[in-house]
């Protein structure tokens, strides 16, 4: 018999490329990673793995073995999601992910109003940058700047955040632009249309420091580092900044919902996506897309 764990383990394994890659991905040590592969290999009397001094490669039968068992993954996360959507109406736990921007300046400071609507839903609210998979159940909610394209998911965009440049009021060349100093992004962002637009208006001006999240920007502006991009509905709100040239080549970030398709009807899910709608639509700053 298959031990579905093991398998687990496997995927793990033959989509990170090394066992400590594994491990940290499943939260797990690497010593049951390489137990769990083990215990496989020796189940099915074959080599799946080619343990590398730097990495892991899959055999020949291991990549036949991998596209099977990515079929067992989808069966079982399907499982797990039909059962979920089982559950008593708004009760449960629930996992919305994020971009961390709209978790850190807009989401997180309306949960109180959340827990009292829903006391019985236990949201589990990530900040992360990255795509996730709702078919491998990585989140049951999620919001992005991108359109999930997954297959299975239900996607609907919910509005839209455009950017502005500011700086602080008490900013040492703030009448003179020609001698602004920016904060741009980070490499990790260095290919985004956020970075292109950004650059574009820079010009030949110089670059005092590269950040990653817009939380950083916002300490930096705020301490007269020079002249951020930020979301308009966080510059805007904060007494301390300024907009500065408004007339610059406006740029906003699409804001999508995404839901699995056997989670949608779910009414513990349904309530999550309704908070996330409702409070991009109360942003004064934030255009609210009521149809699409």
């Amino acid at each position: 018999m298959i031990d579905w764990e093991d398998v687990r383990h496997f995927l793990a394994v033959a989509q990170v490329g090394t066992l400590s890659g594994a491990a940290r991905c499943l939260k797990v040590d690497h010593a049951t990673v390489s137990r769990r592969l083990a215990s496989l290999e020796a189940a099915l009397e074959a080599r799946l793995v080619d343990r590398l001094p730097r990495s892991c490669r899959l055999t020949t039968l291991g990549r036949q073995v991998l596209e099977r068992a990515l079929e067992m993954e989808s069966g079982a996360n399907g499982i797990a999601r039909l059962a979920k959507a089982s559950q008593a109406p708004l009760v449960g736990r629930i996992a919305l992910s994020a971009p961390p921007v709209l978790v850190t300046h807009l989401l997180t400071e309306n949960l109180a109003r959340f827990r009292s609507e829903h006391p019985e839903i236990r949201l589990s609210m990530s900040a992360q940058p990255r795509r996730v998979s709702l078919a491998r159940r990585e989140a049951d909610v999620a919001v992005r700047f991108v359109k999930p394209e997954e297959a299975g998911n239900v996607t609907r965009k919910i509005g839209t955040m455009p950017f502005g440049l500011y700086a602080h009021r008490s900013y040492a060349h703030l009448a003179a632009p020609e001698r602004w100093e920016f904060i741009v992004w980070d490499e990790t962002y260095a290919h985004t249309p956020a970075q292109s637009w950004l650059l574009g208006i820079v010009g030949d001006r110089p670059v005092v420091c590269e950040l990653t999240h817009s939380s950083e920007h916002l300490v930096a502006v705020r301490a007269g580092l020079g002249i951020a991009s930020l979301p308009c509905f966080i510059g805007e709100r904060d007494r301390d900044l300024v907009r500065v040239e408004k007339n610059a080549p406006s740029f906003a970030r699409d804001i999508w919902l995404a839901v699995h398709s056997d989670l949608r009807k779910m009414p513990a899910v349904r309530a999550v996506m309704d908070f996330v709608t409702a409070v991009v639509s109360e942003q004064e700053h934030l255009s609210f897309a009521t149809a699409g």
